[in-house]
């Protein structure tokens, strides 16, 4: 599965896409799907919350394993996908839909363009 083009991404497996409105839209890349298998679990962060670009901000587990999902932008959570923590197996089926995470009011926008392109994450994903 090749990654959208209409976001940036991150080396942790995290894909980031700005709104017309400036915020930004989160969720796990098809990468860590592979490896999870169907997500039993999510834990994401409360509406509110201020997150630190590097930091843990939720967690999605398999049976098999747990994966930390780290900011790639800071800013404050502004949205959570509910959908996503009553079937968290939509985050490994849907990774670029109805699996999306959280959303982010940026702090400082142009943290966004320091992120890999899709064709960049699609060659770092070849690697791995």
């Amino acid at each position: 599965m090749a990654p959208p083009n209409d976001r940036r991404y991150t080396r942790s497996h995290v894909w980031a896409r700005e709104s017309d409105g400036g915020d930004v839209r989160l969720g796990l890349t098809h990468v860590p799907g592979a490896f999870l298998g169907d997500a039993v679990y999510v834990e994401l962060p409360a509406v509110r919350t201020e997150v630190v670009s590097g930091e843990p901000i939720a967690l999605v587990e398999s049976s098999s394993a747990v994966c930390e999902v780290v900011a790639p932008v800071s800013g404050v959570v502004v949205e959570t996908n509910g959908a996503a923590e009553r079937s968290p197996e939509k985050i490994t089926a849907d990774p670029y839909g109805e699996g999306w995470l959280v959303t982010i009011r940026p702090a400082d926008p142009a943290e966004l363009s320091s992120l890999l392109t899709g064709e960049e994450y699609d060659r770092l994903a070849g690697e791995t």
